[in-house]
């Protein structure tokens, strides 16, 4: 039997775009009052401006979920503007496209902080305080389908997306005498910021989604919101926007080998690209 969501609140981190955004306007839409959380002010409260269209209440935080004493705050706000909260979805994170070997001590740690280590904090604080006032809630965070896979260029991204899937599947056992759904969620490449962060953070460019992926790879911010709703009404350990992508997934365990001969092919088409951009253009006069 689906489960109501008309009255709960959800906090939501990574809010004031992409899955976030979408994420929020498609929980406004089922009946969800919202806690927004995010960096930008203004977005957020574009954000918020929508899920008050669908009649529901939005709440702004501005912060960095990396800042350690966010937490508490964000759990605050939500207890103090609506006396509870029973969704958290914990959604920031950012991509960074750079070899393993290249990467610096401290870009690998601010990806893990951000990512990993922040999204713990927040489910793992959730979860006390559900715990101690004894009530039913649902966990999730944003994981990926790279949580299966490691890509080249993106080895420090999948760690952190594998380390959060691991968690999350610990957490839905640890929490279900609590009544408590944990859920990671594995998004295949999005129509979002993100490869564009990841390029200026990278210092790359060709930051599109269509350079990093091929047209059937590619889904929108409210392809994986609706999945995320259908996993609140009917609870489950992973939540997948593409079978496909989740079938290969399972094949590249059985089959290592298959993963190999695709990533070398992937390898050799980029490096194709490379130095097809490299070539001068002749000049117009």
């Amino acid at each position: 039997m689906a489960r109501a969501l008309e009255g709960k609140v959800a906090i939501i981190t990574g809010a004031s775009s992409g899955i976030g955004a979408a994420t929020a306007l498609a929980m406004a839409k089922a009946g969800i009052d919202l806690v927004l959380v995010a960096r930008r002010r203004d977005k957020l409260e574009e954000v918020a401006k929508s899920v008050r269209h669908f009649g529901r209440k939005a709440h702004v935080v501005v912060g960095d979920v990396s800042d350690s004493s966010h937490v508490a705050g964000v759990l605050d706000d939500a207890e103090l503007h609506f006396g509870r909260f029973d969704i958290v979805f914990a959604n920031a994170g950012y991509g960074l496209e750079r070899p393993v070997h290249l990467m610096e001590d401290a870009e690998l740690r601010a990806i893990f902080e951000v990512n990993f280590f922040s999204s713990v904090a927040l489910l793992r604080e959730s979860a006390k305080r559900l715990r101690t006032a004894k009530r039913p809630g649902h966990l999730l965070m944003c994981s990926s389908c790279l949580s299966k896979f490691s890509m080249p260029d993106h080895g420090a991204y999948s760690a952190s997306k594998a380390a959060q899937e691991s968690i999350c599947r610990a957490m839905r056992f640890e929490l279900a005498e609590d009544h408590i759904e944990v859920a990671s969620v594995h998004p295949i490449t999005t129509t979002t910021e993100f490869f564009s962060e990841s390029s200026l953070r990278s210092g790359t460019q060709g930051g599109s989604v269509s350079d990093h992926a091929p047209k059937w790879f590619i889904q929108s911010p409210d392809r994986v919101a609706d999945a995320i709703i259908a996993c609140l009404r009917r609870p489950k350990s992973e939540v997948w926007t593409s079978h496909i992508v989740r079938y290969s997934c399972a094949l590249f365990t059985a089959f290592p080998w298959i993963l190999d001969a695709v990533l070398r092919s992937q390898i050799k088409q980029k490096t194709r690209r490379r130095a097809h951009n490299l070539k001068p253009t002749a000049k117009v006069h």
